[in-house]
């Protein structure tokens, strides 16, 4: 499996395109905004001679979504998502209003995620992992092969989610990093939404919010 990043729109959402030998790929957390964004994606596709076959997203929130329709128009695939983060795509004008940013058409839900165990395309085969806590419906994608986890906004690189956001809570998110990403091992290689890459090693180590459950300076059960 090969992996391309871009980061776009004005929050500096990581967009991973993702492909294998038989040329087909996927899309994940489609944020491309604007014409000029759409269209360096649309030319790393053709200049790869690669066929998009979904569009899958981690979690709901707009600046993950912008690019999405684009992409189901443009090549006529479907759009994955947990059904939990619907009400997340309905209120997508109003959450950008708040950064200034204007929303066009958000998507339909074509596949809905909640209870999927895997995404397939080509011969590579995505593990659907459940990690709410950001959203009720995030997810996270992990390659086992490659020990490449795709964790949306659950885990970014010394840093988690925001919880304070409609439909967040902190509980929740450290026990789907504890519980479901930490065990992946620390030599997987986490692609978050935002900023650069990491590993869950590092996280283990360095990361404060991961530090102080695990030397029990907090309590997240309930």
């Amino acid at each position: 499996m090969q992996v391309a990043a871009f980061t776009f729109n004005p929050i500096g959402e990581n967009t991973y395109l993702l492909w294998d030998e038989t040329r087909e790929c996927i899309v994940i957390d489609a944020g491309a905004s604007i014409p000029s964004e759409e269209a360096a994606l649309d030319n790393f596709i053709a200049e790869h001679g690669l066929k998009p076959v979904l569009a899958a997203n981690t979690h709901g929130h707009f600046d993950h979504t912008l690019g999405v329709q684009h992409l189901r128009r443009r090549y006529g695939i479907p759009f994955a998502l947990s059904g939990k983060d619907r009400y997340l795509l309905d209120a997508a004008v109003a959450s950008g209003s708040v950064f200034g940013i204007p929303i066009r058409e958000m998507p339909p839900i074509d596949r809905d995620l909640d209870g999927a165990e895997e995404l397939r395309f080509g011969s590579t085969v995505l593990r659907v992992i459940p990690t709410p806590g950001h959203t009720p419906g995030g997810v996270s994608f992990y390659h086992e092969a490659s020990k490449v986890l795709f964790s949306g906004d659950t885990l970014f690189r010394e840093s988690i989610g925001r919880t304070d956001l409609d439909g967040g809570d902190y509980p929740t998110l450290m026990r789907s990093i504890l519980d479901r990403l930490l065990p992946l091992g620390d030599d997987t290689t986490v692609r978050p939404g935002h900023a650069e890459q990491t590993t869950l090693g590092h996280e283990s180590l360095y990361n404060p919010f991961i530090v102080e459950v695990l030397q029990h300076q907090i309590d997240c059960n309930r």
